[in-house]
């Protein structure tokens, strides 16, 4: 019995130890990075997404790549939400975090075949993210006016498919942007874009209030209201459901109609609430049945029914109407203002305007395009654009790009590096080493000399800090002068998330995973699972569980 196995975990658990863990954990990270390296930048190339349903997204942006992609690996996992998280803290940044978390990965690796201990890479990379954003904060600029709003909005959506008329673009969402802007911070949620298909880009305009893709109730219904009076309720005006045990008792024609006709003055009062009220435009979030429907048309009122949450949130900012959410509370003074409500139809679309609104804190991107892919990828782009300004907004900080600030933190923190005593030091000069992935990506992916364009990079930023790379023209130039500026947050949040990220990798030294768990997608025709990562090799000499212990 002394030399008999234990097994403590159920058969079929698969276990990986140690190296094998993290070269595993490595290699998926690695792969997912070079999947989205190739959308990096103005030159950067398109992923075409068709999901089971045979849906098809055509886009270059990196949340929404790995968003539609189904990957099953725990480490690449862990990279799509880190991505996911620049998204909704920046909105920009995501296909940098991963590329960078990747390269740091990879460098880590070099340092553990050597054999530097884990714990001094982790602590290395940690003290270089620290140094990293403490020297960003140093060569950011300010950006104190409009036309650096719109320079950093032309960056993010280069490359992103709206190339030849992203400087209309630009200046419609710094507009939108501005226009709602409050104490220092514009929050993008009250900026809704509309698509419509059927036109060109060039033809997209910034509404002077709301849009809602939604019609009235009735054709007979107001179609143009000057002088709205708003009312927007979160309260059915329609007959609640009669419990399914309930039981009505009519032994007469006479009590049938009594009951009918109890039915209708019900629907009357409520549709005399709103009418009490002095509204004029009803939007209900809930449902309108066809007898109010009938007595709202019969007394002029202009109403919509099951309005999108969103949409009536913005309603209410930009016109001060106050949610009521039971009836018996609308009253004059929760009505909005807006000087014209009307309906309008775009190509095939049925569009609300809700204009001449007083101090409006919500506003509409109408987006025209020819198609709805073209329309879905430019949205990408202008949420993007929308994130990156409205974090330069709140910061009031930014970054020259194109590589510049990269190349700048590289010769920095290689000085910082020369001065760490110990071990920790090629840590430190590893991190420094893998910044170069981002102007390097840049160079590669515009098609041009990699290993030149990056000497000549370093030498000019022995002049200034401001040179980056051109890739148009494949030449060395001023960045500022070229307006190609990014956001100091966004910056700081990619290198902060990545340097966790691969720390958090770097630390994991066993995986332990129910049957099937680690490749429950199956392997395609290439070998590779259906989310693209390599498949898990078999464990050497773990068989069906935990090692027997003795």
């Amino acid at each position: 019995m002394a030399n008999q196995p234990v097994f403590i975990l159920p058969e079929g658990t698969e276990r990986y130890s140690k190296r094998d863990a993290l070269r595993m954990n490595i290699t998926a990270a690695k792969v997912l990075a070079g999947i989205v390296r190739t959308t990096l930048g103005p030159k950067g190339m398109d992923k075409m997404l068709v999901n089971s349903l045979g849906d098809v997204t055509v886009t270059n942006d990196g949340a929404t790549i790995m968003r539609e992609m189904e990957i099953n690996q725990p480490a690449a996992r862990m990279l799509v939400e880190t991505a996911k998280k620049q998204e909704d803290i920046v909105g920009d940044g995501t296909t940098s975090v991963v590329v960078i978390a990747g390269e740091l990965l990879s460098k880590a690796e070099e340092l553990l075949d050597d054999g530097i201990a884990t714990s001094v890479v982790v602590k290395g990379f940690r003290n270089a993210t620290a140094k990293a954003v403490e020297l960003l904060k140093d060569i950011a600029i300010d950006a104190d006016d409009k036309d650096t709003l719109k320079k950093v909005a032309v960056t993010a959506m280069s490359g992103k498919g709206s190339d030849y008329a992203k400087e209309h673009l630009a200046e419609l969402v710094v507009e939108a942007a501005l226009r709602i802007e409050e104490d220092g911070k514009s929050e993008i949620d009250n900026i809704n874009i509309q698509r419509v298909s059927g036109d060109s880009v060039e033809d997209s305009f910034l509404a002077e209030g709301i849009v809602i893709d939604k019609a009235p109730l009735s054709k007979n219904m107001p179609k143009d209201v000057k002088d709205a009076k708003i009312a927007i309720v979160k309260y059915p005006i329609e007959l609640k459901d009669i419990n399914t045990e309930a039981k009505i008792d009519i032994t007469s024609p006479d009590q049938f109609e009594a009951f009918l006709n109890q039915e209708e003055q019900m629907i009357k009062d409520l549709v005399n609430k709103v009418l009490d009220s002095g509204a004029n435009v009803l939007f209900c979030q809930k449902g309108i049945d066809d007898m109010a429907e009938h007595y709202l048309k019969k007394a002029g009122i202009m109403a919509y029914k099951r309005v999108k949450k969103s949409d009536i949130e913005r309603i209410s900012k930009a016109t001060g109407a106050k949610l009521v959410t039971d009836i018996e509370d609308l009253s004059e003074e929760k009505l909005g203002v807006a000087g014209h409500v009307y309906l309008d139809k775009l190509f095939d679309h049925e569009l609300t305007f809700i204009e001449e609104c007083e101090n409006p804190k919500a506003s509409s991107i109408v987006l025209r395009g020819s198609t709805r892919y073209v329309t879905e990828q430019i949205s990408r782009a202008i949420d993007d654009a929308l994130g990156v300004v409205a974090a330069t907004i709140e910061e009031g900080k930014v970054l020259i790009g194109g590589g510049a600030c990269e190349i700048d933190l590289v010769k920095q923190l290689r000085d910082y590096g020369e001065s760490v005593s110990g071990r920790e030091q090629l840590a430190i000069l590893k991190f420094a080493e893998a910044l170069e992935v981002i102007p390097r990506t840049l160079i590669e992916n515009a098609g041009l000399d990699t290993i030149n364009l990056i000497a000549d990079l370093k030498a000019a930023h022995e002049e200034s800090k401001f040179i980056g790379i051109n890739v148009f023209t494949g030449e060395v130039v001023d960045m500022k002068d070229a307006g190609v500026i990014e956001p100091l947050r966004v910056k700081i949040q990619a290198l902060q998330s990545a340097g966790e990220a691969c720390e958090m990798i770097l630390r994991i030294d066993d995986m332990i995973a129910a049957r099937n768990a680690l490749n429950s997608t199956g392997p395609d025709e290439s070998g590779n699972d259906a989310s693209g990562m390599p498949p898990m090799p078999p464990a050497p000499g773990m068989g069906g569980g935990m090692p027997p212990m003795m």
